[in-house]
């Protein structure tokens, strides 16, 4: 009944993965023709289910006629269902409750790419029946809806992010002062009351950076920044005063360093550290005696701690975490049997449980995926067991067309461990198969974990097997791996990625002379240098808006402003990547504009005009150097995008041309001219 209801709401369908459709051999079978490439790359139709403080409600978005994202509350006691918020000129962004009878939210724009667009998020509150409501922070020149005798906030004004009290009409929200560079110089916080838009700014210890609310939504942690100088303070709850805790570098961190994550119902602080451990673990922080609690709250074998505290009814009642795949830990025993219940009628998935804090009915949202299916949203009654269906994010996704992924291990060349992901098509016997190693950007980040991907499933759905490499470098598997990478551009971090590609030729699943590498930002960096490192291992290859200089990175900025900020150049990246002047004959061997002459494969090169990140200045530098002595180069720019691709039109073609690139060069036409 409710999901019938909101397939009335929505533009398209809703599907919802039964657990025996993925219970039933959950890959393509060799006669299924292979879903069309928009499948993979459309934006979500249902997103963002959030059970209200008393659990007697749902925020939903929802697409409307129109295609834009709209705010629904459904009553989860009678299932009725009202739309409380739309707009014609964008869609739905952000969502919080306030308290249980109002929430705010912000806009998003999912049908502009960012040189479309003309206004900010904005801000709005709403009651739960659509009264009173009432806008908040202004969209640029976008119409002020305010009929508030106090000035809307500026654009600059975002929400934390963060749960608040939601037991009045206030919350605290974000206003970003920026320098006359356009850096982020601080953020400001504000109590602001969602009825009269009367807000009064929260007295700050220096220029912060992240607050941090506690268990009763208040202020209580800032984080600032000065150079490199990262400082965290506490703000006394009584008296009001702030105190220092910790002081260490803000990029290289060091022993010491701690990054604050969030308050338990208690009021305990909790933290992620590293105390005589490769990785880090979560802790409790002890405020009286300003130091670490010595013995984890929670530590993961061969992973950094990632992840949430779950709290409800003044009880922290479990951990949410990432290792390989996301996963809870229950301290409280009914929450924990739930959990059991549910993963039992859906084995196949991974199975999230959100709480309500105050919950005054038995009600669940139940959240699952796999690496075969996109996220779907369920209704759980605790009491009775009943599982409801809501909605799927990517209904035109059907597990049985989608291919599986695993964690996998190898040795890169000098012993160190490298996690990978390989993901091989569900239509194939997994041997002798064309290889596309994926290379993610960052590249000082996790680059993925076990879920469904759309560019790694789309390739798969065509017959290629895909590696997703954790080369050194990465976070999220310890120190060990994430130091090692540190100045390894073009150098051992490239090593790694193509040790990975001669390992799943080793294992049979590779053919070895159909191997293309490809990736997006330092991904495509390390896709042309791939190029110029191996030639006997890589047939061709693929840059989206790849770093094509890392000098460039330091100075090719001239156009506009960089979103890298000055601090962050001068004293992060010349440890991290390297110095300029230090290093200059390491980037001159590692630049694939010094280096061009030496790629003769065929490259595929994409990148967006209006890239604060990697300018197009990257791209036509390199492809200037490479039309002097390679025709086998392809070049497409996307006047109105930025850093990677926004809207889906975009991303179908920008994928549909790789899929042409790779069938020549590697697919069935490569390996057809092979034979001949």
């Amino acid at each position: 009944m409710l999901l019938q209801k909101l397939r009335r709401l929505v533009f398209g369908s809703f599907y919802l993965l039964a657990a025996t459709a993925l219970a039933s051999g959950n890959v393509m079978s060799a006669a299924a023709a292979a879903p069309p490439i928009a499948d993979f790359f459309a934006n979500p139709e249902f997103s963002d289910v959030r059970l209200s403080p008393d659990a007697r409600h749902l925020a939903v978005l929802v697409l409307g006629p129109n295609g834009r994202k709209r705010l629904a509350v459904v009553n989860v006691l009678d299932q009725t269902i009202k739309v409380v918020a739309q707009f014609d000129d964008a869609d739905v962004g952000e969502v919080e409750w306030v308290n249980p009878e109002r929430l705010v939210l912000s806009t998003r724009d999912y049908q502009n790419a960012p040189g479309e667009q003309r206004y900010a998020p904005g801000l709005y509150a709403v009651n739960r029946d659509g009264s009173d409501f009432r806008q908040l922070a202004e969209r640029g020149f976008a119409p002020n809806l305010s009929t508030s005798i106090y000035k809307p906030l500026p654009w600059h004004t975002w929400l934390t992010g963060q749960r608040g009290a939601q037991d009045s009409s206030f919350i605290y929200v974000r206003s970003t002062v920026y320098t006359a560079r356009r850096e982020v110089d601080y953020t400001a916080l504000l109590r602001l009351d969602t009825i009269t838009g009367r807000s009064t700014p929260v007295a700050a210890p220096g220029k912060v950076r992240r607050w941090l609310l506690d268990q009763d939504g208040e202020p209580r942690i800032a984080v600032t920044k000065a150079r490199n100088v990262e400082t965290i303070q506490y703000r006394d709850p009584a008296s009001g005063a702030w105190r220092q805790l910790a002081q260490f570098d803000a990029y290289l961190k060091g022993k010491d360093a701690f990054t604050p994550l969030a308050f338990g119902p208690d009021g305990t602080l909790y933290v992620s550290a590293r105390i005589d451990s490769d990785t880090l673990n979560l802790y409790a922080y002890d405020l009286a005696a300003n130091r670490i609690d010595p013995a984890p709250v929670m530590a993961l074998d061969g992973y950094d701690f990632s992840g949430s505290l779950l709290v409800g009814k003044g009880k922290l009642l479990g951990l949410r975490y990432l290792a390989e795949r996301r996963g809870t830990r229950w301290f409280d025993q009914a929450m924990a049997a739930t959990q059991a219940g549910i993963d039992a009628a859906l084995p196949h998935t991974v199975n999230l449980i959100s709480v309500a804090p105050r919950a005054a009915t038995p009600f669940l949202v139940v959240a699952s995926y796999a690496d075969v299916q996109p996220v779907s949203f369920s209704l759980l009654d605790s009491k009775t067991g009943q599982l409801t269906p809501i909605g799927a994010s990517m209904p035109r996704i059907q597990a049985a067309q989608m291919s599986r992924q695993k964690l996998v291990h190898y040795a890169a060349r000098d012993g160190l461990t490298i996690p990978a992901w390989l993901t091989l098509p569900g239509n194939s016997d997994g041997r002798n198969l064309p290889l596309v190693v994926m290379v993610r950007g960052g590249p000082y980040v996790r680059g993925s974990s076990w879920q469904w991907h759309g560019e790694v499933q789309f390739l798969a759905s065509r017959g290629y097997a895909v590696l997703e490499p954790e080369f050194r470098g990465s976070t999220g598997f310890g120190s060990k791996l994430f130091h090692a990478g540190w100045k390894q551009w073009g150098l051992k971090m490239q090593d790694d990625i193509a040790d990975g590609a001669r390992w799943a030729v080793q294992q049979g699943v590779a053919d070895g002379q159909r191997i293309c590498i490809a990736g997006g930002s330092y991904g495509g960096y390390a896709a042309l240098m791939g190029l110029v490192n191996d030639p006997d291992l890589y047939r061709c290859g693929i840059d989206l808006a790849g770093v094509t200089d890392i000098g460039l990175l330091y100075t090719g900025h001239w156009s506009f402003a960089s979103d890298m900020s000055d601090d962050w150049k001068h004293y992060g990246m010349p440890e991290l990547i390297g110095d300029p002047v230090k290093d200059a004959a390491q980037f001159k061997a590692t630049s694939p504009i010094a280096q061009a002459a030496r790629i003769t494969q065929p490259l595929l090169l994409a990148y967006g005009a209006l890239d604060q990140r990697v300018p197009l200045y990257h791209g036509k530098q390199f492809h200037a150097a490479m039309k002097q002595h390679n025709r086998q180069v392809e070049w497409v720019v996307y006047e109105e995008e930025g850093h990677g691709w926004s809207l889906p039109k975009n991303r179908v073609d920008f994928w549909s041309r790789a899929e042409r690139f790779l069938d020549r060069h590697i697919g069935k036409h490569g390996a057809a001219a092979k034979k001949e």
